[in-house]
């Protein structure tokens, strides 16, 4: 039997009496000569980006590497990496600038990063967070513009935000996680049926009736009811966006799998082993979620800045051994604070390694994402936020050079942030702000 074969090929037969229809995955014969586009309408690939952050930094001379460039050297807290270290790029001596704003321990580093600001009140992001300005730029076409996610169970657990103290909420479970994305309103790409949902279409109905009222309440309202309108506004084009999505036929999607069920309920907890648990079934959640081009951008966070990480039987947290534990004078660290690191790292590998599991035609997952990963501080005991640890994984669809040691040389963090936005395509000169401001990118970086 011959088949003239394009992303709408299917199968067809009959069972029982009654005809029977099978959709095909994104196979790789639908894909270009690279792999990266399909090949009957060109569209590329989806690129994807996230970030992963993990609290209370590291110990500096086991873990950043002494020279800078290429095949970089492992200390023991980086080991971990060794299998993927082709993938991953390690950031190192950047500077978090604060222009005589105080340093808030545990909470300044990561708004800072994220934001390229200081940040000057203890609760929130003092400006837009560069994963929601790059989710502006790849992420409208998708169910969801973004996820944010906390292993460690908190919502508040959250670095992602259009500032103004606001965040947003991060989802705490697997179970939840599951019914948010593979729940009501998920349409499976690789379906031979599709069949809009009716409260959709009546909901973008009604949406498309307000938006057209607009112009007659701008000319209404004074100018600080303007600026509250065009947030609200703003977030009404979110939703439409969305809700042409739910209205839209998906894509076949080759790496496509949609979980049978739902992941068990389990403990919502500090404990080590419960985050650990945690953390692999929402990856293993994310990664389909990105499969299935639910959405290109992600947060994950694997534990919070002060992190109340316990282990079982023990009320003593993360936090408090990194103040409270004495240094061991023969190891030159604190050994039971260490602990904790050397999981946070295996959490981070078990991520890396999830993305990279998967196959998009000649590439995986992983090629096709760029994974921002970071703490809030550099050394915990004393609070410094120079030379937070930071990373990268993956290329962005071919966009970033990996394997690299990039030491900063003591240059504003910013231009790490200029640089992830530029790479995703964010029309951006410059960012940051006061001394903090930079049009300077990491030009090792950028393929």
């Amino acid at each position: 039997m011959a088949f003239d074969l394009s992303r709408r090929t299917a199968l067809k037969g009959l069972m029982r009496g009654a005809a029977v229809t099978v959709g095909l995955p994104l196979l790789d014969c639908f894909l270009d000569g690279n792999g990266v586009a399909l090949a009957a309408t060109g569209s590329q690939v989806p690129v994807r980006f996230g970030t992963w952050f993990w609290g209370l930094g590291v110990n500096p001379n086991r873990w950043f590497p002494s020279v800078a460039g290429k095949n970089y050297e492992l200390k023991p807290e980086l080991a971990p990496i060794r299998e993927l270290q082709p993938k991953i790029n390690v950031l190192g001596n950047f500077n978090v600038l604060l222009d005589g704003a105080p340093n808030l321990p545990h909470t300044s580093g990561g708004p800072a990063i994220r934001t390229g600001r200081a940040l000057t009140a203890d609760r929130g992001l003092p400006g837009e967070s560069f994963d929601v300005t790059i989710g502006d730029r790849i992420g409208t076409r998708t169910r969801f513009r973004s996820l944010e996610v906390s292993a460690i169970g908190d919502p508040r657990n959250s670095l992602s935000g259009r500032g103004g103290g606001n965040l947003n909420p991060s989802e705490t479970s697997p179970a939840g996680l599951y019914a948010r994305i593979f729940g009501t309103g998920f349409k499976d790409p690789n379906s031979a049926s599709f069949t809009p949902d009716p409260q959709v279409m009546a909901r973008r109905s009604v949406l498309s009736a307000v938006a057209e009222q607009r112009q007659a309440l701008d000319a209404a309202v004074g100018a600080a009811d303007r600026q509250k309108l065009d947030q609200y506004y703003t977030a009404i084009r979110q939703l439409e966006n969305q809700l042409d999505v739910e209205l839209t036929r998906p894509e076949p999607l080759q790496a496509c799998v949609v979980p049978r069920k739902a992941p068990p309920n389990v403990p919502v907890n500090g404990e080590i082993e419960t985050v650990m648990l945690n953390h692999q079934m929402m990856t293993d959640l994310l990664v389909m979620a990105l499969a299935c081009d639910q959405t290109r951008v992600f947060n994950m966070m694997f534990n919070n800045g002060a992190s109340s990480l316990t282990r079982i039987g023990s009320t003593v947290t993360h936090h408090q051994l990194t103040h409270e534990e004495v240094l061991d004078n023969k190891l030159g660290y604190q050994p039971e604070a260490t602990y904790f690191l050397t999981k946070i790292m295996e959490a981070w590998v078990y991520f890396v390694k999830a993305l990279d599991s998967v196959k998009e035609g000649d590439r995986t997952l992983l090629d096709n994402t760029l994974v921002f990963a970071h703490s809030e501080t550099e050394f915990a005991k004393f609070h410094t936020i120079d030379n937070i640890p930071m990373m990268t994984a993956g290329s962005g669809g071919g966009r970033i050079h990996t394997g690299i040691y990039i030491d900063g040389q003591g240059t504003p963090v910013s231009r790490v942030g200029l640089t992830l936005q530029q790479a995703m395509g964010v029309a951006v000169d410059k960012w940051g702000t006061k001394s903090m401001e930079t049009n300077r990118t990491l030009t090792e970086l950028v393929a």
